[in-house]
């Protein structure tokens, strides 16, 4: 007896032939004599004949009296055996030996089985093995990487071969490609034989082009044209102009969420009867495009009837709360506006303290009237007191830390609000993973619920070095550490190295928010800052004046309300100012070459300044906020000590605005004001220091270069054209420096737009803005040089030049040619320095070309400026593109079209 898998019904068909047979010759076989019967009396009633019984064959048994495996290689004989009932001894049957073959094929590790001795007893299992895979390999795939593929697939390397897994895996590929879009893939599998019993599968895959939705059809539509109802599908037709979109595959789920889409398009619109009929999607026949056809009934449009809210609560009024719904009478019927009034409703049942409000619309339609009338049923409910606050997750960040920011405690009342501003604190944090919620299951009571924060730690230590290059300062690298949460206690602690080619820094600083677990928070800085300011020539930077500030800050601040907070600091900080050596003449700043401005700020000072702040903030999170507000005044007097007094004041105000679908509004709102305490500094020179006043522009001021707003002087050349003297109004030959200013106010409106969810994976945030602003308020510095002007031509400025005693000096040339410079007016100088000879000598002097100083942008009139821009977190770190067009500006303001920032971690 011999049968292979694929033969094993045959088997059976020939065993169930012989049973038949024995059946066949048991009938056929003669039957004994049976006894004669007596003869009948007369008169006596005949019985009837007794049927025939028919003969059934009873199934031939015999023993096993040996029992062994031949053929096997890896398996065991006994593990062999072990897949049947057969054993030495034991009776067997036909039926008996039919089950041991299917035992055997049903391992899936036998290719073939046969089964010999049957007549004599002696019962040989003879057995081929399935075969050993010795790899997989998968040709032909281009669009789906192997890893993908292989991750699928149940066979592998050295598992049994069997046919009816290579089916399994086909078909698991085919439906991998249709995840794809690709329906006409095709999978051929091959084997191929080596020693050993070993086999290598190759799957030849054919991939076939992309299945793209051709056209999306849609019948039965009168009110809303079929693109309307396209754009609310995720699903869009294959065009040119979609190439690098994945949407215009066909996918099954999809589909169904496109119908989804639809009905609730037109559910928002007023057709409470809308449905899709039928939804079909045709395969072309070459597999390369599908028809999807969408067949819809409209309906009527409804509108709104009466509104009411029954409530079983006592506390609520229920004509308030009717009034105070979103939906009103005789509007368009609308169901976001529904499932929003069922939230407001639930929300402020939860503001009294009832957790687990149930609120039911019940709608009552009327198809005469087409009105839709509803009725909001708020069941009974009992207020509800915390019973315990759980929180789950947090492996570094203490409990105590999450605690603090939780505004409710264990016994108090309910209140969905604090809940809600509960997890915008913990969020604010940037501890844990976004899209935190606190979770409200019942308690052990009806009237008690729990609290459960399950928080998702995320990476809070930063060790970060970068390069890169910036339109503000060329050349940028970078090194910083940083711990938000240092030993899990909320504390930050920070370190930072910064080099380009206008700044450098290092910074240190560490913050404590709760001091002795007391709502107090200090920190404090200690820093090195060299700036190097700059002026343009042109669009070339040159360097003017170096401040190098060295020096120190401590703060404190403590919450007044949930919202107020305020703030106290102290700095002190030391100021060297100086001013590049191409400034200088006879170790003294030339006013010529520098200006009055520049050469008044050279020195150095110290500033010792103390400051408070009054601080609003409402905002969901201090990290992304998308609602909320932020207010913030502050005040710094300096001249607690030092060499500089004045009083600066600031105020900036934030507003957010989840607009729905993802947008975001911003409006921001800042303005300062510097006093001067100091007395007058003598004519044309303001009060307060360059180095002290504000500065707009370039990244504040989108739109406008670095410092390009605001008063500034423009050095003017004179040249000849024709004969005649004119100013050379050449932007490339002018030299332009920023003063800044005394006062600055500053504005924007923000919109932030939604993409879809793969660019926000890729971390992109675009936005469009509208900026104003002005800096102003600074005394006009005098004029650097005053030249004289004759018959309308204005005379180079001849000067003596001057030693260092502001002596001045003169020349005389020697027998040999060459001159010599001494102080002396006439003669030559001896050794003692006496002026000896009578000989007159020649005046040593410089001349200075004419120019023209003019004083603008000192002018509280608004700049205006509107344009959009792109935050990317791209995996060459953080990049911020800009392109902003000045609308309104004054004279002397400098504009830039395009700005970017990017660097690189490694």
């Amino acid at each position: 007896m011999k049968v292979s898998k694929f033969g094993a019904s045959a088997t059976a068909a020939l065993l169930a032939g012989t049973m038949l047979s024995g059946i066949a010759g048991a009938q056929t076989a003669p039957a004994p004599a049976a006894p004669r019967a007596a003869a009948p009396q007369a008169g006596a009633p005949q019985a009837a004949a007794p049927e025939t019984p028919v003969p059934v064959a009873a199934p031939v048994t015999r023993a096993i009296k040996s029992l062994r495996v031949e053929g096997s290689q890896r398996i065991e004989p006994d593990t062999v055996l072990s897949y049947t009932k057969l054993r030495v001894g034991q009776a067997y049957t036909n039926e008996t030996l039919d089950q041991a073959l299917r035992d055997l094929l049903a391992s899936d590790f036998f290719a073939d089985v046969s089964i010999a001795g049957v007549e004599s007893g002696d019962i040989v299992i003879r057995i081929r093995e399935n075969p050993v895979i010795n790899r997989i390999v998968l040709e032909g795939n281009k669009r789906l990487k192997s890893d993908k593929i292989t991750k699928e697939i149940k066979l592998a390397p050295r598992q049994i071969f069997t046919r009816t897994a290579v089916r399994q895996d086909v078909a698991r590929i085919v439906e991998l490609y249709r995840r794809q879009g690709r329906f006409g893939a095709s999978i051929e599998p091959k084997m191929v034989a080596l020693d050993q019993n070993r086999v290598d599968v190759v799957f030849e895959i054919s991939e076939g082009p992309k299945s793209k939705v051709r056209q999306i059809n849609i019948i039965g539509n009168e009110v809303f044209d079929d693109d309307k109802l396209r754009e609310q599908m995720a699903t869009k037709q294959a065009r040119l102009f979609r190439l690098l979109s994945s949407n215009t595959s066909y996918d099954q789920d999809r589909m169904a969420y496109d119908q989804q889409k639809m009905r609730q398009f037109y559910l928002t619109e007023g057709y409470a009867d809308f449905k899709v009929t039928s939804a079909v999607a045709e395969l072309s026949p070459d597999k390369s495009d599908f028809i999807i056809t969408y067949v819809v009934e409209e309906g009527p449009r409804y509108k709104f009837g009466d509104v009411t809210v029954d409530s079983s609560i006592r506390d609520f009024n229920n004509e308030a709360l009717a009034k105070g719904l979103a939906i009103k009478k005789g509007d368009w019927y609308n169901a976001k506006l529904v499932e929003s009034s069922v939230d407001s409703l639930s929300e402020t049942a939860g503001l009294f303290g009832y957790a687990f409000t149930e609120v039911n619309p019940e709608f009552q339609r009327d198809r005469e009237t087409l009105t839709m009338s509803l009725n909001f049923n708020i069941a009974e409910a009992k207020r509800s007191y915390v019973e315990r606050i759980d929180i789950n997750g947090n492996t570094n960040t203490q409990d105590k830390v999450i605690r603090r920011e939780i505004r409710l405690s264990e016994g108090d009342a309910f209140n969905s609000f604090q809940v809600k501003r509960s997890q915008d604190r913990i969020n604010s944090l940037g501890f844990f993973q976004e899209k935190f919620e606190i979770k409200q299951t019942p308690g052990s009571a009806p009237d008690r619920v729990v609290l459960t924060a399950d928080v998702e730690e995320k990476s809070t230590g930063e060790l970060q070095l970068s390069a890169g290059f910036s339109s503000l300062e060329s050349f940028i690298v970078q090194a910083s550490i940083r711990q938000r949460n240092f030993r899990g206690k909320g504390q930050e602690l920070r370190a930072s190295v910064n080099y380009s080619s206008y700044s450098k820094s290092v910074e240190l600083g560490f913050t404590e928010p709760y001091l002795f677990d007391k709502n107090i928070a200090i920190g404090g800085d200690i820093f090195r800052r060299d700036y190097n300011s700059f002026n343009y020539v042109g669009d070339d930077r040159k360097t003017t004046y170096s401040q190098v500030s060295t020096g120190f800050q401590i703060r404190a601040g403590i919450p007044l309300t949930e919202y107020w907070s305020a703030s106290a600091r102290y700095g002190l900080t030391f100021d060297d100012v100086s001013l590049d050596s191409q400034y200088f003449t006879g170790g003294q700043c030339d006013v010529v070459k520098a200006g009055r401005y520049l050469c008044e700020a050279i020195g150095n000072r110290a500033t010792s300044s103390v400051g408070y702040s009054l601080i609003f903030d409402s905002l969901n999170s201090r990290l992304r906020p998308s609602r909320g507000q932020r207010l913030v005044l502050s005040q710094d007097f300096a001249g607690l000590g030092g060499d500089v007094r004045y009083i600066r004041t600031r105020f900036d105000a934030d507003k957010y605005w989840g607009l729905g679908g993802g947008f975001i509004l911003s409006a921001s709102v800042e303005g300062g004001y510097i006093h001067s305490l100091e007395g007058s500094r003598g004519p044309g020179i303001d009060k307060v220091r360059i180095t002290d006043r504000f500065y707009l522009g370039e990244p504040e001021f989108r739109g406008f270069d670095i410092r390009g707003v605001g008063p500034r002087v423009q050095r003017i050349q004179y040249t000849t054209v024709d004969g005649k003297q004119v100013l050379d109004t050449d932007k490339n030959n002018i030299i332009d420096d920023a003063l800044g200013g005394r006062a600055y106010y500053s504005g924007r409106l923000e919109l932030e737009i939604p993409l879809s969810a793969g660019a926000r994976e890729l971390g992109l945030r675009p936005s469009i803005y509208l900026q104003t602003g002005a800096l102003f308020g600074i005394t006009k510095p005098r004029p650097t040089i005053e030249f004289e002007t004759v018959n309308g031509v204005v005379q180079p400025k001849v000067s003596p030049v001057l030693d260092t005693a502001g002596n001045p000096l003169y020349y005389f040339t020697q027998a040999d040619g060459n001159q010599v410079v001494t102080s002396c007016p006439a003669g030559i100088p001896d050794a003692s320095g006496t002026c000896n000879g009578g000989s007159g000598n020649t005046a040593l002097t410089t001349t200075q070309l004419p120019f023209k100083e003019q004083f603008v942008g000192n002018s509280a009139k608004p700049r205006l400026s509107i344009g959009a821009g792109v935050n990317w977190t791209s995996p060459f770190g953080p990049l911020r593109i800009d392109l902003a067009y000045a609308l309104l500006k004054d004279k002397g303001d400098d504009t830039k079209l395009i700005t970017f920032n990017v660097g690189t971690s490694f």
